[in-house]
Order: C-alpha cells, then structure tokens, then sequence
C-alpha cells in the first residue's frame, strides 16, 4: 500500500517509512501561499521552501544574498497552505557556518517563526559543530552534499561535483557522518549517478537527488524549473513539465490588447 494514503501528514518518520517500503519520495520547492497549495493538493510528499527563492524570486545571480528573515517570510507563506506536505526549509548562507551558537538560534527562529517540520543545512564534517548543536535542540536535518550552491565561489561554478575519486570518497564518508549525527535524509545534487547508488545503498536514511540519477530514494526540483517558468535555464537533469513562461506572456499580451481596445471590461463584467 502507497504510503500516502496511509498518512494524513508526512513527518520524518514517512521518510524513514517510504525508504524502507521502496516508495519513491516527490519533493518541489516552493515559496508563496498560493502555489504551494495547489502543490500540496497535487500529492506532493515534501516542499522545500530552498534559497533557490533568492534567484526565482528576488532576482539574485547566486543564493548569498538571502537572509533569514526572507527563509522565515517565504515559509511561513508556505506553511499556511501545506497540509499534508512536509515542509523543510533551508538555512541561508551566513546562518549556521563557523558558529554553532548562531546556528542554534537561527534554526530555532525560522522553526518557531514558520511551523515549518525541519530544515535543511549544506555541508558535512566541516560544519559538524552546528549539525549537532541544531539537532540537539530536537530540529529536524536534511543534509545537503554535492554541489552546494552556497559554496559557489569556492567551487568556482556549477559544475559536476565528487568526479574523482578523493571528493567521491569524502561526500560517502561525510553522507555516513550526517546519517550518524542524525539527519533524517540527505539531498544529493549533481554528482554521478554510479556514486548516488553507493550513498543510497549506505545509509539507512533516505537520499533526495537533484541531477543524481534514478537510483536515489526520492527526487526534488526547483518548481520554476520544472514549470518551465525559468526560461533559459536547461541543465541535462532537469525535465519540464509545462511552459508557462509562453502561457503567462500570451495571457497578459491578451489583457493588455483587451484593456487598450476598451474590450475588456465589458458590460457583463461591471457593475
């Protein structure tokens, strides 16, 4: 029997739940009220509510820039409409590195602030002091390894990342860390798919991948993205499911000719 119709909310717990009966978990970002309602009533097991809001959202080049108090915004917004969704929310940049005291008081904020059900933190053994003061204070982790986004200009773009074999062997020992430390699943993004399958196949806890292949134990994606929202953004691991940019265009261009020719409104739609 599918897990989603055995909860009515999916925790932790689902996750651990879906791992072991080899069902797949569904997971999108999402921002605003009103999107993530409709995503939630799609069935969607998870909704990230990922810094990614600093680039589809606010414009930005990279995920920097994004504060705390736009994270507890934005979920907080999302928290309001998910109802059966998980609701995970990342820490920004600058809010859990170098200091697990702030890192405490920062998950603690956006976990009091949006009645969100965990956060999600970039990183391993280098930022285990925050990992572990967060989960000591009984929040949730998803951990995150691969391609970082808020370790971009470390990285120097976004490329494929854990190619060779030390960096390979570093993310497997730091996916184990994160399991041992107590992290509920742990996202994968963008590394080979051969090297996923070996995460995967280690943890017990539950893998999500964004451009790690089929073999991990969900997926997740930037609704934008999937949406076709974001034009001229086509990476191989992502697949579009609609083109809205085209929709949205067309449906304004069609306002706009209406209002100008006096069509619209017309006298059904007065008062």
């Amino acid at each position: 029997m599918s897990v989603n119709k055995e909860f009515k909310k999916v925790s932790t717990q689902t996750f651990q739940d879906m791992k072991r009966n080899g069902e797949k978990i569904a997971m999108l970002t999402c921002y605003d009220y009103s999107i993530a309602k409709l995503v939630d009533s799609a069935g969607i097991d998870a909704i990230l509510v990922g810094d990614s809001a600093a680039n589809v959202m606010a414009g930005y080049e990279t995920t920097l820039p994004i504060t705390v108090d736009e994270m507890i915004y934005y979920a907080a917004s999302v928290v309001r409409a998910a109802k059966r969704a998980m609701v995970v929310v990342d820490m920004p940049f600058g809010s859990y590195q170098g200091d697990a005291k702030a890192a405490v008081h920062n998950a603690v904020r956006i976990m009091k602030e949006t009645g969100a059900q965990a956060v999600k933190i970039e990183g391993g053994i280098e930022i285990e002091d925050s990992f572990k003061a967060i989960l000591s204070a009984g929040i949730p982790i998803m951990g995150h390894l691969g391609l970082t986004p808020q370790s971009i200009n470390k990285f120097g773009g976004y490329g494929l990342r854990a190619k060779e074999d030390a960096e390979a062997q570093l993310l497997l020992e730091n996916a184990k860390l994160l399991e041992k430390l107590g992290c509920f699943s742990v996202v994968l993004e963008k590394i080979p798919a051969n090297l996923a399958k070996q995460v995967t196949d280690s943890l017990t806890v539950p893998t999500i991948g964004i451009g790690a292949g089929n073999v991990c134990d969900g997926q997740v994606l930037v609704l934008q993205d999937m949406l076709g929202i974001n034009e001229g953004f086509k990476p191989k691991f992502l697949r579009t499911y609609a083109n809205l940019a085209e929709y949205i265009r067309g449906a304004v261009s069609n306002y706009v000719s209406d209002v100008k020719s006096l069509d619209f409104p017309n006298e059904n739609e007065q008062y």
